[in-house]
């Protein structure tokens, strides 16, 4: 289970994905689990943990845009946004409540994505920094 990842939103995805598809299997043994220089999405794992994942932030921008809140609210992969945290949890809506509970800011509610995986459900908030934080389970 990945607990917890970092996923780069990206705006040079080829670039990025070829830096990165170089350097992590020689620096860390990490092999590439999902994704090509094409994008939009690519994920490399260490010992069956997921290390890194790339998404070209326009194509994560246009993928949540219908379950954020409202235009202009700070949504997942906006301009701003270089670093996303990734947790896998077990129930989405549950971990969702405990966030916006401690004071998280919502950015997207608990949603089914069939897109990005035939049971992927996920949810994005802010931290109190307002760092962005995706809940997913699968």
């Amino acid at each position: 289970m990945d607990a917890l990842h970092t996923r780069l939103l990206v705006a040079r995805f080829g670039d990025t994905f070829r830096f990165y598809d170089a350097l992590l299997p020689a620096l860390l043994g990490a092999t590439r689990t999902r994704g090509g220089a094409e994008g939009p999405y690519a994920s490399w794992d260490v010992d069956g943990q997921g290390v890194l994942a790339l998404f070209d932030r326009t194509a994560m921008a246009t993928a949540t845009a219908a379950t954020t809140a409202s235009p202009g609210d700070g949504g997942p992969g906006g301009p701003d946004d270089r670093t996303m945290l990734v947790s896998r949890v077990l129930d989405v809506d549950t971990a969702y409540a405990a966030c916006l509970a401690r004071g998280a800011t919502p950015t997207g509610p608990p949603t089914d994505r069939p897109e990005w995986g035939p049971t992927l459900r996920s949810a994005h908030v802010r931290d109190p920094e307002g760092n962005l934080w995706e809940l997913q389970s699968y």
